[in-house]
């Protein structure tokens, strides 16, 4: 076999949805497995839809995740010229014909089909029609004449063997009555130039498939390798669409979600490889291949995704997570200022405990980040009288130490504990409200640490004052 070569063509007419992104992940993946290249195919020939923002949006969600691909960007709309010409080729040989069936005759024969309750399918009028007997003020479309006896199989690397009776595809259209290419015939094209030895896509596309296996073998091309892809459902078991929430990439990058983990997980999302869980990159394109993966379809789990993001948070190397958590911020919430990161790079041991997503850190960590504490209000009433007490003796004990270190800490919380007959969080609460706003928060001694003595000493004199 020549080298394997794989493409992900996505329509740019909004955001890419992360059923895309898994099949552009299996694609890449099966081609780097095999030492083969990927390539990213643009499907812009819808002009009104197709937008500049949403081919860029693809590329970097692509990028963003690990994809990147091989040679240059393959834009369709460039090559419909080409398309155009295998058309007439088609005409000429016999293997399409013109169609003068006007829109009101086509929308007639879809209404009877529905009152019948069948699915509709072209009735053929024109298949035979002689060019002396067409309508001369009428534009036709060119279809193809597919075939209308025996059967067509489908060799399908994931479903198996999938027949059909060749009947029941119609004489699908592939230029309209302006001239323009459909999606059957530019794709076909599109592959057989650009020898794609392997089409990895979603199983709504199997009917394509067939169509697409006519004109190849209409035009003596060989026929590349097929493989369809179960489509990913929600948690109730309905597919997927772009309405649902966390669809697209930028839904999970918002939130924070790492995109080793979301790669991990989507490589995981109907592929299988024995009982193992993660997947290093060099790990999953040495393992990848089509056996593994399932015949049914799989659905998004959110809390399995969050999981693993926070797998990945615990164990990434702590300078790797740094550098993801700052890029982070500056998409998504601020740039944090110099100081505040190296604070923030000293304190990530304790900020990532419990953090599921980068947005989680980001929250953990806002006391630091923040050059004025905003209180909670019900937590502010936890500041009364006694609790402006230990304030103040912890104010005066550690204005006159060098070093803010848990070791010269604990002999001061210990004597307010034991002056004010109290207990560790009876000290630890009114300390924690002062210093980042809130009750709740990362230990005393952490934020401490973290802060420094000028801002400790800083928020400290600001409450009691």
């Amino acid at each position: 076999m020549s080298n394997v070569a794989t493409r992900f063509a996505p329509s740019p007419t909004g955001a890419l949805h992360i059923g895309g992104v898994r099949t552009a992940l299996f694609c890449w993946l099966f081609s780097k497995n095999k030492k083969g290249t990927f390539h990213l195919r643009i499907e812009d020939t819808d002009k009104e839809r197709s937008k500049d923002e949403h081919k860029n949006q693809i590329i970097k969600s692509l990028k963003w995740i690990g994809i990147e691909h091989d040679g240059e960007l393959y834009i369709q709309s460039t090559k419909i010229d080409d398309h155009i010409s295998v058309a007439n080729e088609l005409l000429k040989n016999g293997h399409a014909y013109k169609c003068y069936c006007s829109a009101e005759e086509i929308e007639d024969q879809k209404k009877r089909a529905k009152q019948k309750k069948l699915p509709y399918t072209y009735s053929r009028k024109c298949r035979e029609l002689s060019e002396s007997d067409a309508p001369k003020d009428i534009k036709p479309v060119v279809r193809f004449k597919s075939k209308i006896e025996g059967s067509s199989i489908l060799r399908d690397l994931v479903q198996g063997d999938v027949e059909i009776d060749n009947i029941t595809i119609e004489d699908f259209i592939i230029l309209r009555n302006d001239g323009t290419p459909t999606y059957n015939l530019s794709a076909t094209v599109d592959d057989h130039q650009m020898s794609m030895t392997h089409i990895i896509r979603g199983d709504d596309h199997k009917i394509n498939t067939f169509k697409q296996m006519q004109i190849y073998l209409s035009m003596k091309w060989d026929l590349p390798n097929f493989a369809h892809i179960p489509l990913i459902h929600t948690l109730e078991g309905k597919k997927l669409s772009k309405r649902d929430n966390a669809s697209t990439l930028d839904d999970y990058s918002k939130i924070g979600i790492m995109p080793d983990a979301l790669r991990n997980y989507l490589l995981r999302l109907g592929w299988s490889y024995k009982d193992k869980e993660i997947f290093t990159l060099e790990e999953s394109i040495e393992h990848f291949n089509l056996e593994g993966i399932g015949k049914s379809p799989s659905k998004l789990d959110m809390s399995r995704i969050l999981s693993l993001n926070e797998h990945y948070i615990k164990n990434i190397d702590e300078s790797d997570l740094f550098k993801q958590f700052i890029e982070y911020c500056k998409l998504f919430k601020s740039e944090i200022k110099t100081d505040k990161k190296d604070k923030i790079k000293k304190s990530l041991t304790f900020l990532k405990n419990k953090a599921k997503t980068l947005e989680d850190i980001f929250n953990n960590g806002q006391y630091i980040i923040v050059n004025e504490v905003s209180f909670n209000q019900e937590d502010i009433k936890l500041i009364d009288d006694k609790a402006k007490k230990i304030i103040s003796g912890f104010l005066n004990s550690v204005s006159i130490i060098e070093k803010l270190s848990k070791e010269n800490l604990e002999p001061i919380i210990n004597h307010l504990i034991k002056s004010n007959e109290t207990n560790f969080k009876g000290v630890g609460q009114p300390l924690r409200v002062v210093l980042t706003g809130s009750k709740f928060g990362p230990g005393i001694y952490d934020i401490i640490g973290s802060l420094g003595k000028e801002e400790v000493l800083k928020r400290l004199k600001n409450k009691i004052v």
